[in-house]
């Protein structure tokens, strides 16, 4: 971590890992791809192998200077933070964290509203280990002490939710899960520790889908897992273990894309401030599910906790079918269609958040629309959603 604990979060995005035994005397640290490592004599291989490899070359997979000086950036990024481990995809990341914590006969408690593949990973993978997933309301604050239970291990927090970006109030639900002895996990991708930085409030592991605002260009698959005091070593480990590593070239694309995060969040957020106020205000709209807007569930707890809002957020249109949202999506010209977030360009895809629920039931006046709202005119993504409205009430003529 700096050794300047009052550099503030825009400076330590330009900073961060940036070691002069990893830079050389250049700005980036260069891509070091390596997989066999040299050694000057078998005295050195065997003292090399005798002790604590971090930050030392040893093979390939334990990593070079490129991979550490971006997991060392993003430690930076969360005050309090012991230490940062590559995955090469968020999913990854979640898998690995939640395997250095979870044994057979345990419980994990996971928000109702979380990314679907985590969910896919605990009911299938985890259940076959014999690891127990119970869901809970994303609303439930600190009513989730009345959940943990003798073999609850693991509660998995996402905040804002998935599709349906309620916001959770995380301080409360650490304080409960440290008066038991719990672990708290939480992915954090839709704030990154700019807008939010969880290590400082008390949750164990913060995962970072780096895929998203971290690479910020749809060209590089990234995960990360930032660990608090004391809990590093173990996801080391257990990822060690995982055979887990991502590689130097996709390290440099992602500590690239760190370096300007925090000017692409403040426009992401500035146009989707916008358009989502100008959405909340059209007939064809039943609601906007915004977290800076307080039609969303959890709002008043994201003026509470949070710096500012990202670029990504949903809307419930005003009846209509299927047919009716996908005439909306399939006429618009500056929002493409596809998976994923955090990239310079806009993307629209239909999502039907009741297919992955297990125990909240949240009725929406008509379907919903995921919006990632990229770096595009925001005038211009408007007069395309205009169209796209124009469409839908067509579609139902």
């Amino acid at each position: 971590m700096s050794d300047h604990d009052d550099i503030r979060p825009a400076t330590r995005l330009v900073t961060g890992g940036r070691r002069a035994e990893w830079t050389a005397g250049v700005v980036n640290t260069p891509v070091w791809r390596a997989s066999t490592i040299l050694y000057d004599d078998v005295a050195h291989l065997r003292t090399t192998g005798a002790r604590d490899t971090h930050h030392r070359l040893f093979y390939g997979r334990r990593g070079t200077p490129t991979q550490w000086s971006l997991a060392d950036a993003l430690t930076e990024l969360e005050p309090g933070a012991e230490g940062t481990f590559l995955y090469p995809s968020g999913v990854a990341a979640v898998a690995a964290c939640l395997l250095t914590l979870l044994s057979p006969g345990d419980e994990m408690l996971l928000v109702d509203s979380a990314y679907d593949p985590t969910r896919g990973l605990s009911d299938k993978l985890l259940a076959r280990m014999g690891v127990t997933t119970r869901y809970y309301d994303p609303l439930i604050g600190a009513g989730i002490a009345d959940l943990i239970g003798e073999r609850t291990r693991v509660i998995f927090i996402e905040s804002p939710g998935s599709l349906t970006f309620e916001v959770q109030d995380v301080p409360a639900i650490v304080a409960a899960a440290k008066a038991r002895g719990v672990a708290t996990v939480i992915d954090n991708t839709w704030a990154t520790p700019l807008l939010f930085p969880v290590v400082e409030r008390g949750v164990d592991y913060s995962i970072l889908a780096c895929t998203k605002y971290i690479g910020g260009h749809s060209d590089v698959m990234m995960g990360s897992v930032t660990a608090g005091p004391g809990r590093f070593a173990a996801l080391r480990d257990t990822s060690f273990q995982l055979g887990q590593v991502v590689s130097a070239d996709d390290a440099y694309l992602a500590a690239r894309g760190l370096r300007t995060m925090g000017v692409r969040l403040e426009r992401h957020e500035a146009s989707a401030m916008r358009i989502a106020q100008w959405l909340a205000t059209r007939p064809e709209v039943a609601q906007v599910l915004h977290p800076a807007l307080p039609s969303c569930p959890g709002h008043d707890i994201w003026k509470r906790d949070f710096k500012g809002a990202a670029g990504l957020f949903s809307f419930v249109l005003a009846g209509g079918d299927d047919a009716a949202r996908t005439a909306l999506i399939d006429t618009l010209d500056h929002f493409g269609i596809g998976y994923s977030w955090g990239g310079f360009e806009s993307l629209a895809i239909p999502v039907d958040p009741q297919r992955h629920r297990s125990v909240t039931d949240r009725a929406f006046a008509g379907p919903v629309v995921r919006l990632q709202i990229g770096l595009e005119d925001a005038d211009d993504l408007i007069a395309d959603l205009e169209r796209g409205l124009a469409a839908w009430r067509a579609a139902q003529a």
